[in-house]
C-alpha cells in the first residue's frame, strides 16, 4: 500500500485542480491520498468523487496554519470531518487571517513597484480560492522579478525579504482541537523545516501531544536520510504515530512526487494503523 497524507491542489497553493491532482496520485500507484490545502476543504467533495472514479481511498484533510512561540507551525488534519461545526470555525477563523495578511502584503509589494499586485494574485489562485505567499511569488516570477520561488521567498516574501508579513495564525492548541473535534488525527507537518532546536522540538511535541495531538511526519519530500531517522526518535520518544506525505504542489519536481520515497521504519506505529 502507497500512503501519500499531505497534498494540495487549486483549492489552496498547488497547481492541479482537485480532480486532476486524484488522477496523478492513481498513475502513481497511491492507494490512500489525503488532500490537505491550507485552511480550506473546498477540493474535498471534487476530489472524493474522482477517487471513486479511479480506485483509490481519498482522505479527507486540511492544513492549518499556527503560531508557535512566534513561528509559524503547520498542523494536518487527516480523516477530518470537512462538514463539522468544528472545522468550519477553524476555516473560518484562519480565512479572515489570511485575507488581513494577503491585503498587507499586496501593499507592501506595490510600495516597492510591484503594481496591481493583489489583482493579480487573484487571478493566479482562481476565482474563489484562497491566495497565499505561493501566488505572489508566482507573480514574481511572472513579472521576472525573480527566476523561481525559492528567489522570490528569499528576496521578497520570507521572514527577511522586502515585503515579509508574518503571519497571525490559530494557536496550535486552536488547531489541534478543531481537527479532533471534527474526529480528525491531528500531524505536526514536515518538522524537519522549521529548523528547530532539538530541545524546541521537544518543547513543541510535548505540548502537541498534550493538546490531543496524534502524529508527526516522518517521511516527506523536504527531508534528508538524517531528518528522517531524527523524527523517528521523536516518534518513539512521545509515543506519537508515525505520518507520511509527499507535499505536493505542481508536477516537474522528480523528489517532490505524489508516493514517492514514502517509507517510515518498520517499528514505528502508522497514522493509518486502525483504518481498515
Amino acid at each position: 500500500m502507497i500512503y501519500d497524507l499531505h497534498s494540495h491542489s487549486t483549492a489552496s497553493d498547488g497547481v492541479l485542480s482537485p480532480e486532476k491532482l486524484v488522477e496523478r496520485a492513481a498513475k502513481k500507484n497511491v492507494q490512500f491520498l489525503a488532500l490537505t490545502d491550507h485552511d480550506t476543504t473546498d477540493g474535498i467533495a471534487a476530489a472524493q468523487r474522482q477517487a471513486e472514479v479511479e480506485g483509490i481511498t481519498l482522505v479527507p484533510g486540511i492544513e492549518f496554519s499556527t503560531l508557535w512561540k512566534k513561528q509559524t507551525i503547520h498542523v494536518v488534519g487527516l480523516n477530518i470531518d470537512p462538514t463539522s461545526e468544528a472545522i468550519a470555525t477553524g476555516v473560518g477563523f484562519l480565512k479572515q487571517k489570511r485575507v488581513e495578511r494577503t491585503e498587507r502584503l499586496a501593499a507592501r509589494l506595490e510600495k516597492c513597484g510591484v503594481e496591481n499586485a493583489l489583482h493579480d494574485a487573484k487571478r493566479l489562485a482562481g476565482e474563489g480560492n484562497i491566495v497565499t505567499r505561493t501566488h505572489f511569488a508566482r507573480l514574481l516570477i511572472e513579472r521576472n522579478l525573480v527566476k523561481d520561488s525559492n528567489a522570490a521567498f528569499k528576496k521578497w516574501l520570507g521572514h527577511k525579504g522586502r515585503a515579509h508579513v508574518a503571519g497571525d495564525w490559530a494557536s496550535l492548541t486552536q488547531a489541534v482541537e478543531w481537527i479532533v473535534a471534527s474526529g480528525g488525527q491531528a500531524v505536526i507537518a514536515h518538522p524537519g523545516r522549521y529548523r528547530l532546536t532539538r530541545t524546541k522540538l521537544m518543547t513543541l511535541l510535548g505540548e502537541f501531544k498534550d493538546a490531543g495531538g496524534e502524529g508527526l511526519e516522518v517521511s516527506c519530500s523536504s527531508h534528508d536520510r538524517n531528518v528522517r531517522q531524527n523524527m523517528a526518535v521523536m516518534v518513539r520518544r512521545f509515543g506519537l504515530k508515525a505520518s507520511v506525505g509527499s507535499d505536493f504542489h505542481v508536477p516537474g519536481y522528480p523528489y517532490i512526487e505524489l508516493g514517492y520515497n514514502l517509507a517510515i521504519p518498520d517499528d514505528l506505529t502508522p497514522i493509518w494503523q486502525n483504518w481498515h
